[in-house]
């Protein structure tokens, strides 16, 4: 199973709101939970949140490690008229090669906090591939 192929497939259809796509990643009982608003879904409801949620989106994969069981990533998700945009970390556990349960975290991406600025603290995140910042 080629963890990074099937995650950058997952993350273009999730930014698609492709609920046919998304469910052949998943197993019939998948769990899903959003840490950040303390819900759990089962994968029916999940793709109907994600689905119906407001607005067009894109997004992309931009990191996904293996890990025992399962793999861990981070995905960028934006509204297609910029007015929001965002990061999600999540870990997945698999069962013969789909996603039996997702942990996400999600965050708003945003300039960093006034006291930090005003302190001179940070810069932006240099990519390796040369770009600037991780909101490109």
């Amino acid at each position: 199973m080629d963890i990074k192929a099937t995650l950058t497939a997952l993350w273009a259809a999730i930014a698609r709101q492709d609920a046919d796509a998304m469910r052949a990643y998943f197993t019939p009982q998948a769990v899903i939970c959003w840490h950040n608003t303390d819900e759990q879904f089962t994968l029916e409801e999940y793709l109907r949140a994600n689905c119906e949620y407001p607005g067009s989106w894109r997004g992309r994969l931009e990191r996904a490690e293996l890990l025992e069981g399962g793999a861990v990533s981070a995905a960028r998700v934006w509204a297609a008229d910029g007015s929001a945009a965002l990061h999600a970390v999540s870990f997945y556990r698999f069962e013969n090669g789909r996603i039996a349960r997702m942990d996400e975290y999600w965050g708003d991406d945003g300039a960093a906090p006034a006291w930090r600025q005003a302190l001179g603290l940070g810069r932006p995140i240099a990519l390796e591939n040369g770009g600037e910042g991780s909101r490109q």
